[in-house]
């Protein structure tokens, strides 16, 4: 099954909390926020049925995300219920603050890879980007990952100039001491980030020089980094949804935790699964929705918003707190 554009559908991002722990400058560096009502957020069940639906028409990955998954306390059990989908391999992304604790549970329960958002290792750091006084427990949580068995550990670290571009080579060095391979994220201007700047934006072209760094050949078609082997032999990635976006070969599609398909992070509008999922729609049904939501998607949001003279914030506040669906931690992003 493809789109208008021939991408097929690969992954599903799927969101089970719109709320986080932390506050990090290019997601959520407002004071305040605007949170999807609780009756609204998908049960373990419902989460499980939307999963299946997908998985009938291609999809071979289900990343959950959130927000911050793990302040959900279900969520072993939405781990394992979607493990037992067959062809679907199950990976999250968290903050890692309160993976530690959780880690050896989630293993058993059928996850199979884990990608952290590490920013810095410093705490003064910490507090400044992310608000946290737990990077201590962010790092142990990386830790945990390696010991519990997971065998593709992954930390993403946004650069932003001047806040924490010095530290490249330190974070590559802390991934290749713990078995986790570093991909680099460009600053994005997408929804939630009320306060992006094209100043602040490093670029990929950027990051490969300061860490003198040469391109490898091997990639996967859909996968966003493009990968990397530094000087001292670390292999990265670099994701540079800003300058050099990868809209032709993405394969993602994002369900929000209320049950909302986005077919692009930088979408307009969604289409609403939590309706007919909750007027007992079968999961043929569900599956003839969201195919057809794809075989009509022609999103390349990313690519159009690089052709944007003087590029300003996507969402301005004011929308933002109108409409929480275009947050980026709602969409998980």
């Amino acid at each position: 099954m493809k789109d208008l554009r021939g991408r097929p559908l690969g992954t599903l991002r799927l969101s089970v909390t719109d709320r986080c722990n932390l506050r990090c400058a290019y997601c959520m560096p407002e004071d305040e926020y605007a949170w999807l009502p609780d009756a609204s957020i998908l049960s373990a069940e419902e989460l499980e049925r939307v999963a299946r639906a997908f998985a009938s028409v291609g999809v071979r990955e289900v990343r959950i995300t959130g927000g911050e998954p793990l302040l959900r306390a279900d969520l072993a059990d939405v781990v394992a219920r979607v493990a037992a989908i067959d062809g679907v391999e199950v990976a999250l992304t968290t903050n890692g603050v309160l993976f530690a604790s959780r880690a050896a549970e989630l293993r058993r329960a059928g996850l199979a890879r884990v990608t952290f958002s590490v920013d810095t290792l410093r705490p003064e750091r910490a507090r400044e980007l992310s608000r946290t006084t737990r990077l201590a427990d962010v790092l142990e949580g990386v830790r945990a990952a390696r010991a519990a068995g997971f065998p593709r550990t992954k930390i993403n670290t946004v650069v932003m100039r001047g806040r924490n571009d010095d530290e490249l080579a330190e974070v590559l060095a802390f991934g290749r001491e713990h078995g986790a391979e570093v991909r680099f994220i460009e600053y994005m201007d997408v929804g939630g980030a009320t306060r992006w700047s094209a100043r602040d934006v490093v670029s990929r072209t950027e990051i490969v020089e300061a860490l003198g760094a040469t391109a490898l050949d091997e990639a996967d078609g859909a996968a966003p980094a493009a990968r990397f082997r530094a000087r001292g032999g670390e292999t990265f990635g670099v994701i540079a949804s800003t300058t050099a976006p990868f809209c032709a070969r993405c394969d993602r599609a994002r369900v929000t935790a209320d049950g909302v398909l986005f077919t692009c992070l930088y979408a307009e509008r969604g289409l609403d699964l939590r309706a007919p999922l909750r007027a007992g729609a079968t999961e043929a049904e569900l599956a003839a929705v969201v195919e057809g939501a794809w075989r009509a998607r022609d999103d390349r949001g990313a690519e159009l918003r690089a052709t944007v003279a003087d590029r300003q914030p996507l969402v301005p506040l004011s929308r933002l707190r109108a409409d929480p669906h275009r947050e980026m931690h709602t969409r998980g992003g």
